[in-house]
């Protein structure tokens, strides 16, 4: 199953372990790395959700889960082989929370500094509009919910 009932605050502690144990940098991943990931990376096929158009076919959410998590990959992956990046938990990113900008960006990194930390992809409680691709959540770095985990990056 998915972790899950981590605030922000306890994932950065878990990760700072995990690089001393390891000698690697993982990290959580970045809004727009995570939603680059969601959408099926270079291989996307521009679904509305990641890995199909067909929401069931790819989710854990509040219409099918029974009001719990599920096992890791019972769903179809992404283009990329992800699987749950639309449902099952949300995902806690890196960045902070701001607006988008109004210019085409590259690769946008969220401000310095804030007061909500954004989270994304759907969970096994929230409604189908919410599992979509482009869905951004928010809550403050030390809460931590029944449906709220995260997921890694590796830096090299």
């Amino acid at each position: 199953l998915p972790v899950e009932m981590v605030s922000w605050k306890d994932c950065l502690k878990f990760i700072a372990k995990l690089n001393r144990m390891t000698g690697l940098q993982f990290r959580l991943p970045t809004e727009a790395e995570w939603e680059y990931a969601a959408r099926g990376g270079n291989k996307s096929k521009g679904y509305q959700y990641s890995g199909s158009d067909n929401l069931e076919e790819v989710a854990w959410y509040d219409e099918n889960s029974g009001k719990r998590t599920h096992q890791v990959g019972t769903k179809k992956a992404n283009e990329l082989g992800i699987y749950d990046m639309s449902g099952n938990v949300r995902e806690w990113c890196n960045d902070w929370f701001d607006y988008y900008p109004t210019d085409k960006v590259n690769n946008p990194q969220g401000p310095n500094y804030g007061n909500m930390k954004i989270n994304r992809g759907g969970s096994w409680s929230t409604p189908a509009i919410n599992c979509r691709n482009s869905y951004r959540h928010t809550d403050f770095p030390n809460e931590a919910s029944h449906d709220l985990g995260f997921r890694l990056a590796l830096s090299e």
